[in-house]
């Protein structure tokens, strides 16, 4: 393939890319890098072509035959580490016959996709099972915050702007507009008549000096061009300043109004805007629907595609033959992903195309465990007839083969622990939904071969198998996920209130706790699902993690942690003491209510583990009795008295 201008990634001696821009020719294979535009890179390459026909004593090219080169070219764009392809979304077949073109020259896994904004060109990707070359990776909490913390930046006085690195335009938020207001006359004065050039400006690469955030709210850039910073006088100038902040907060929407990391949307909106280049896409772009604790936490792995019944894996995987110890290349193919798409492919015999991500952190608000491997995916499996695809979640067993063998267990102790663990999963689900729970309503249990790496010398090298749950994604929030500003609305609180209540209550008969026996309740696993109207309509536990944990313990003991769900939004209710009582009626109706089911089927429930051993030890038959001896024990109304006790508002 001819070369117009300089290799690819060339550097400068400061080490600056040479070249920002190319064009891929496919009728006549080339790549041209030259400075300019990609309309005058086009025209060296016709000039190139001539030259050379000129040369071997033939005719320049005719007008058909320029216009069936400009015609089958691409728009390349460079970062540091990316080539960027900005496809024509009604002909990607082009695009996609320039990326294996490209494929020649870099790896596949340097090679990304812009104009993903558009439709036609995410159905296309995602087709391919290519949604990891348009979604970024991965941003947990803590880098997000990290990142917007680092993008301060100032012009010439204080840094009151957030950066963009890749377009270079510095964003202005609500906030810290309103601060101006604080600073001294001189200083106030000299960062509006910034604020007002600057707004005025575009930098070399066509972009904003600087923008408002968030873009496109009604307040623009646009709105500074008449401040006369400099030449109104103190006061004038801090009424025409009220004036525009006034429209511009009327203009940012209530839930960007609070700008804090604990505010997810205005956290994730900005995070965002600062690293997002144009015509990029954002995760919630690539899956529809998905609630704000699952943004941008999804890193998407190499997936496949069908065509004609045939399974095509993504090729980029084959990289690893000629570099198994590329440290980049083996966390992107991740073995666990490959196997469970053929998973797929074995059950379902109509699928069109399937991605695959991993979450890398816990969305859960409680402590971390120490596992440091991945053990939740995502999963997007499309299939013929449906108009839409499926977003699945998959949760790899915590003990499986592999840890049981880490503990120096030999193999086959090691494989029956596993799969005693597994009917232990199960059983706890079952007698959670026994007890009230509202569990998803479909989970199925699978398997995956693995090669043991661990630290058994003896069966290192050695096949074991990984078991997995998998379920539905659920639409909602999360209960401790929901902002601030909900808590505003009266109706919204009080079906949140008593949601919560009857919740809680089961949670309080099953014992859900972690290791050191803390109450596991409203820190992740619990979901609101909104009405149309978007308010709380019914609430799922998507795991019931920690399930009969607490089996022994009086219900007393624990009833601090099932008042904290009333004292932690307390600050944020405009009727606190309303919803206390509202959440304490509902959690003592519910708790009663689960115990007339029991005493009126007292044997059902009794025998329903007959089948299970009984071991004080621990077995969960014996935890089962435990458990239903204890809810017929209990005294709901002392036991709702006790929490009560501990809630703020009702004890000033």
């Amino acid at each position: 393939m001819k070369l117009l201008g300089e290799p690819l990634f060339a550097r400068d001696e400061t080490g600056r890319l040479k070249s920002r821009i190319g064009t891929v020719f496919l009728k006549t294979p080339g790549l041209v890098t030259q400075a300019g535009v990609h309309a005058t890179q086009r025209l060296a390459w016709i000039k190139e072509l001539n030259r050379e026909r000129l040369e071997a004593g033939l005719p320049k090219l005719i007008n058909q035959d320029v216009d069936a080169e400009m015609e089958r070219s691409v728009d390349l764009l460079f970062d540091d580490a990316l080539v960027l392809i900005r496809p024509d979304p009604y002909d990607m077949p082009l695009a996609f016959e320039a990326d294996e073109l490209l494929q020649t020259l870099v790896s596949k896994r340097k090679i990304r996709y812009l104009n993903t904004q558009n439709a036609k060109v995410r159905d296309a990707l995602r087709a391919r099972g290519e949604n990891w070359r348009m979604s970024r990776l991965p941003v947990s909490p803590e880098e997000m915050n990290r990142l917007i913390a680092n993008a301060r930046v100032p012009i010439s006085g204080i840094p009151i702007y957030f950066y963009n690195p890749s377009t270079g335009t510095r964003f202005l938020t609500l906030e810290t507009f309103a601060w101006l207001e604080s600073l001294p006359d001189d200083v106030f004065r000299k960062h509006l008549a910034e604020i007002a050039h600057f707004s005025a400006l575009r930098n070399r690469f066509g972009f904003p000096e600087i923008d408002i955030f968030p873009s496109g709210c009604a307040f623009t850039r646009q709105a500074f061009e008449a401040l006369n910073a400099e030449g109104l006088e103190t006061g004038a100038l801090r009424t025409a300043y009220h004036k525009l902040l006034e429209v511009f907060h009327q203009s940012v929407p209530q839930s960007l109004r609070d700008e804090t990391f604990e505010n997810i949307e205005w956290r994730n909106q900005l995070c965002s805007t600062l690293i997002t280049q144009p015509h990029t896409v954002v995760t919630e772009e690539v899956v529809d629907d998905i609630s704000p604790e699952f943004y941008m936490q999804i890193e998407w792995l190499p997936g496949c595609r069908i065509e004609e019944g045939e399974l095509i894996f993504d090729p980029v995987c084959e990289e690893l033959d000629v570099t198994p110890d590329d440290p980049e290349l083996k966390n992107l193919c991740d073995p666990r992903a490959k196997i469970v798409i053929f998973n797929y492919v074995r059950e379902l015999s109509n699928i069109e195309y399937i991605n695959v991500g991993r979450i890398s952190r816990s969305l859960s608000s409680r402590a971390q465990t120490a596992h440091p491997r991945f053990n939740v995916y995502v999963v997007q499996v499309k299939e013929a007839g449906k108009p839409r695809p499926e977003l699945r979640i998959l949760r790899f067993q915590k003990w499986g083969v592999c840890e049981h063998l880490d503990e120096g267990k030999d193999m086959v102790r090691a494989i029956m622990e596993a799969v005693d663990y597994t009917d232990y999963v199960l059983d706890r689900r079952l007698g959670c939904r026994q007890l009230g729970m509202n569990l998803p309503e479909k989970v199925t249990t699978a398997r995956i071969p693995l090669t043991y790496t661990g630290t058994h010398a003896l069966y290192y090298g050695a096949t074991c198998w990984s078991v997995y749950f998998e379920r539905s994604y659920i639409k909602g929030c999360a209960t401790d996920k929901i902002l601030p500003r909900h808590y505003a609305d009266p109706e919204f609180d009080r079906r949140l209130a008593r949601l919560l209540g009857e919740a809680a209550a089961v949670n309080c008969i099953v014992g859900r706790a972690n290791t050191n026996e803390t109450v596991i309740f409203d820190d992740g696993d619990e979901v609101i699902v909104f009405d149309d109207d978007g308010l709380p309509d019914h609430l799922v536990v998507s795991d019931h993690t920690g399930a009969f944990k607490q089996y022994e313990t009086p219900l007393e003991n624990v009833a601090q942690a099932y008042a904290a769900p009333v004292n932690k939004r307390a600050a944020h209710l405009p009727d606190a003491a309303g919803f206390a009582e509202l959440y304490l009626d509902a959690f003592q109706k519910r708790f009663e209510h689960v115990q007339q089911e029991y005493r009126c089927r007292q044997r059902a429930f009794d025998k329903l583990f007959k089948h299970r051993p009984v071991d004080p030890a621990g077995s969960f038959a014996y935890r089962w009795q435990c458990v239903l001896g204890r809810l017929d024990q209990t005294d709901a109304a002392a036991l709702t008295k006790a929490i009560r006790n501990q809630i703020g508002v009702l004890n000033p």
